[in-house]
Order: C-alpha cells, then structure tokens, then sequence
C-alpha cells in the first residue's frame, strides 16, 4: 500500500508525521511525499523518510492526485503531513478492506494541540465517530481513482467531502475500523478558523453544483451527530457552549465566502 502526503511549510509536525508512519505494524508500505515547494525544511525532512519525494504544486488536491499517479501500491491512504497514525492504522485498515470486500476504510480522527478553541474542535471530533457524511474514508482501492478520478481540483476544503460523495453515490463498499489518526491542530485562534472558513467558503457554490444536496445532508448529519453526542457534550459544559458559538460564527464565514464567490460568477 502506498500514503500520499501533500506538504507545504509544515516543518513544525513533518517529521512525527512521518515517523508514525514508519513506525506501523504493517511494514509494506511505500511513502509518498509531494511539496509545494516549501521554503523552511519540510522537503528535507520528506527527503530522509519517503520512498518518492517531489516538489509540486499549486494546491493540495493537485498534490494529491500527483502523489496517487506516482504511487504503486494496490491501495492509497491520504494524510496530511499535521496527523499522527497511531502504531497499527494501517494494518487494521488493510485487512478491514480485505475482509470486507470494501472499497474505502473510514479511520476515525481525535484532535490533538492546545488551548481553549483546540479543546472545542477535540470535542467536536468526538460527536463525529461513525458519522459516514462528515468523516474522511481515508485509505481507498487504487481502482476507484483508476475509474472514478482522483481529487476535484474545482474546490478548496470540500475535496475531501466531494471525494465521500462519489464514494458513496457509486455504491462503493465501506467499513469503519477503530484505530485512529490524531490530527494536530497545535494552538487553534479565532482569527485563524474564520479566515480559512472564509476561504473555503469560496468553493461551496462549485461543490454545491458539483454534489447537489450534499451541504444539505451534512448539515442534517452533523445535528444528529451533535445530538447523538450530546452525553458527551454534557460532560464537558464549558467547551461544549463555546463550539456552539464557534460553530454558528464558522457558519457565517462560510456563507461570506459562499456569496463573494457567488457574486464572481
């Protein structure tokens, strides 16, 4: 099997990314790694650990569709370079798509880093597990890029979810296994979620036309998450109140985004 990291300026957790995925139980496994065209050490760091190594861009769904054609392996997981597998991601992953006949394995993330809004996204995450309409179906078949296409180039934040999508509209098989990836979110701030919640904002009316119905479906999905997780939100009061705020002032920036974006046409 072959993962596929895109990269760009992320010295600060390239080399525990890759080491987890060195360090996994399942030891077939080749490396490939696609900068863009970094300007601190992160393609030095790659050099030292990836089987391919190459500097490209412009953005991270065209990395990741470089990173799939250069690959080898019968079967391709996508991280980005600030997540952590945790020791046997991988060989769970594998043989949960060999038993089951699945074509993707969604692998569950926790979110990892520091301070208040961190805390908030920590316990977000944990409301999504099992959640097939917002988690990430990270490790999948070669064969279904070969005949479905890689990642959409046309959005910037949805390529992950328009990805799910195709999945599921084609009736692909998927399974679900419990070993996780941590995602390091490091020090989260305001200022930071809203102005990457209004860039990816931009790219909603092309994923709208893209998977029509889909923003609608993850909104239904996402309140039922919420209260299926509501035992876990009630244990922690405090963040669970401050994600409410957040989630409505993410709302916002999404939909600014959605209108300049909307306007431009």
């Amino acid at each position: 099997m072959s993962v596929v990291v895109p990269t760009k300026n992320v010295e600060r957790t390239m080399d525990r990314c890759l080491r987890s995925i060195a360090g996994q139980s399942w030891e077939a496994t080749e490396l490939v790694v696609i900068d863009n065209f970094s300007d601190d050490r992160t393609f030095e760091i790659a050099q030292q650990y990836a089987d391919i190594a190459v500097q490209a861009g412009p953005e991270r769904s065209a990395q990741r569709n470089l990173g799939i054609e250069k690959a080898t392996g019968d079967y391709i997981l996508w991280i980005d370079a600030d997540m952590v597998l945790t020791p046997h991601v991988l060989e769970d992953a594998v043989l949960a798509a060999e038993r089951t006949g699945s074509t993707a394995v969604f692998i569950p993330e926790e979110t990892v880093g520091e301070g208040f809004l961190t805390a908030c996204r920590t316990l977000e995450r944990k409301c999504y597990v099992g959640e097939e309409m917002i988690e990430a179906p990270r490790l999948i078949r070669r064969d279904f890029f070969t005949e479905h296409g890689g990642f959409v180039l046309t959005v910037a934040g949805q390529e992950d979810a328009d990805l799910r999508m195709r999945l599921l509209r084609s009736g692909a098989r998927m399974t679900h296994i419990d070993a996780t990836i941590l995602h390091d979110e490091g020090r989260l701030t305001f200022g930071d979620v809203m102005r990457k919640r209004y860039y990816y904002g931009q790219s909603l009316p092309a994923y709208n036309d893209a998977q029509p119905g889909a923003i609608r479906a993850q909104g239904v999905a996402t309140v039922k998450a919420y209260a299926r997780g509501l035992p876990t939100l009630a244990g922690d009061p405090i963040h669970a109140v401050a994600l409410g705020g957040l989630r409505v002032a993410e709302a916002v920036a999404y939909a600014l985004g959605a209108a300049k974006a909307t306007r431009a046409r």
